[in-house]
């Protein structure tokens, strides 16, 4: 080494762990040939008292409370904020994959959500009378915080075709056939 080198600043970039590439591109192959395909999430939510919830998703277990001004006992997150979680987590998936597909790596992604909603209907417990469309989120803000090796205007377009392509930000911008009834 130098003395001109061991003054020059290092510059160290760390990478998110990376998805497989090679999988990726499988998937998506499978998908162009038959764009009909569909899977199925299945969950089982089984009440604990109050509204303390735990959904059994396969091996996981994802635990939902209400805060205390609204009866619950604020042991865990919300359903609103699950629900937003849940968006959260599919446009980081979609984010990382269309990164890996255009061969970026990137450095540091955060996501961070809100979204306006309200309970005057009090769950259709004697409150306000609401019409559907106007009860659940009223409006949803998503910033994002990426990096990587790319320019900002590649990184955008990374976002803004993830959030395109996203299948919970599509759910639930898109009406969609929903049916709830008694089991057998």
């Amino acid at each position: 080494m130098t003395t001109a080198t061991a003054n020059q600043p290092e510059t160290v970039t760390s990478h998110l762990r990376p998805i497989d590439r090679d999988g990726l591109l499988a998937f998506a192959e499978k998908g162009r040939n038959n764009p009909a395909i569909r899977g199925t999430n299945k969950v089982h939510t089984v009440t604990e008292g109050q509204y303390r919830t735990v959904s059994h998703v396969n091996q996981h277990e994802v635990v939902v409370d209400e805060p205390l001004h609204l009866f619950g006992q604020d042991t865990a997150p919300a359903p609103g904020e699950i629900v937003l979680s849940g968006l959260g987590g599919c446009l980081a998936v979609g984010i990382t994959a269309v990164a890996t597909w255009k061969q970026v790596k990137l450095s540091k992604l955060e996501i961070f959500l809100e979204g306006d909603i309200g309970n005057p209907a009090a769950w259709g417990a004697g409150g306000a009378e609401m019409k559907p469309e106007d009860m659940g989120f009223q409006e949803i803000r998503v910033k994002v915080l990426v990096d990587g090796d790319a320019s900002r205007e590649e990184l955008d377009e990374i976002v803004r075709h993830a959030n395109f392509f996203s299948p919970v930000a599509n759910t639930m911008r898109n009406p969609i056939p929903f049916s709830i009834s008694l089991m057998d």
